[in-house]
């Protein structure tokens, strides 16, 4: 099979940033599916991880990335029991195992939804990462609830592929007042467009959210910088509010800050269940096929922007530059 991979980590500039390559098509086992992948979208973590896996080394043979697929299962392993060949499906997949820029990856069933029918391939590539990252967050994590339906929310990086899903999850489904932040023309209406109820620039965000007329929040979401937010979430959360991140912090953080108003901080990491086979794994695959139904219903939309086609090394070195540009609205996705 195809499959477009890295031996070294080099700027995205590099001729040899990614390579084209053949290699074997796996066998699924156990509970795996075997996908023949249509499409795939790009995330941040995918930039991070090319940068870094293989810093001072040449890697034996090229690591393939990505996480964020849709496609048709081709073949099941024998314990599998979810799905039979011939189901479209979408998923992010398991950041320890090869990932989906490949015609075909192996896959366990209990992190793979249905995809949605009523959306396109590329369409729905660009939802199962973010949606599992804000679902997760926001429901899993920070366990917000109907009794939480008027509270308002702020999300930090409204315009990015989390922010995008998060801002529609936090006001269609949990039923929330959102702000959002965004600071180009451009990415202030796709908030609006996503469901924002307010959209404040993130330079001055305390004065920003003030000027707004609104003093504080009960909920906020860091999908950019937790680092550099930290002072003006801690002045801006409600007593007994939550604030929940995605981000990492390059330094330390001083959660007594949070003590006086007995605040609770939530991190997420998407990766979680599936990096440690944890007992309730199979929650993402009934989170993936909640928000197909929400997609297919039309309570949510995609968050896609922008497709290129093929699947070349050319073209993942286009994607991977758009994105490190850090000026990408909603996602990105490469159709095979």
């Amino acid at each position: 099979m195809k499959a477009i991979g890295f031996k070294t980590s080099l700027p995205i500039s590099e001729a040899d940033s990614f390579l084209a390559f053949e290699t074997e098509k796996p066998v699924p086992s156990g509970r795996q599916l075997l996908v023949r992948i249509a499409a795939v979208s790009v995330n941040p973590v995918d930039t991070k991880v090319r940068k870094n896996s293989a810093k001072d080394q040449e890697l034996a043979s090229p690591k393939i990335i990505g996480w964020d697929a849709v496609g048709i299962v081709e073949a099941v392993g024998g314990e599998a029991s979810l799905f039979q060949p011939g189901d479209t499906v979408y998923y992010a997949g398991d950041i320890r195992l090869p990932g989906s820029n490949a015609e075909y990856q192996l896959v366990d069933e209990r992190i793979v939804g249905k995809a949605p029918r009523q959306l396109s391939a590329e369409q729905a590539a660009a939802i199962p990462l973010t949606a599992l990252t804000a679902w997760e967050l926001l429901f899993d994590r920070m366990g917000i609830t109907d009794k939480d339906k008027g509270k308002t929310i702020l999300i930090i990086g409204g315009a990015g592929g989390v922010g995008s899903i998060a801002i529609q999850l936090a006001k269609q489904v949990a039923g929330l007042n959102v702000i959002a932040t965004a600071s180009r023309p451009e990415s202030v209406e796709w908030c609006r467009k996503m469901g924002a109820d307010v959209v404040v620039n993130h330079q001055n965000l305390v004065e920003e959210v003030r000027n707004a007329g609104i003093k504080d929040v009960d909920i906020i979401l860091d999908l950019v910088n937790l680092q550099h937010y930290w002072s003006a979430m801690v002045e801006l959360v409600k007593p007994q509010g939550k604030i929940g991140s995605i981000s990492d912090s390059g330094e330390e953080l001083n959660l007594r800050q949070l003590k006086g108003k007995s605040v609770s901080f939530f991190w997420e990491m998407m990766f979680t269940r599936s990096s440690f086979q944890t007992e309730d794994m199979q929650v993402q695959h009934h989170i993936l096929n909640k928000v197909s139904e929400l997609l297919d219903n039309g309570t949510l939309t995609t968050t896609l922007t922008e497709t290129i086609e093929g699947l070349t090394a050319e073209n993942f070195k286009k994607a991977h530059a758009q994105l490190e540009s850090g000026r990408t609205i909603g996602k990105l996705v490469v159709k095979y």
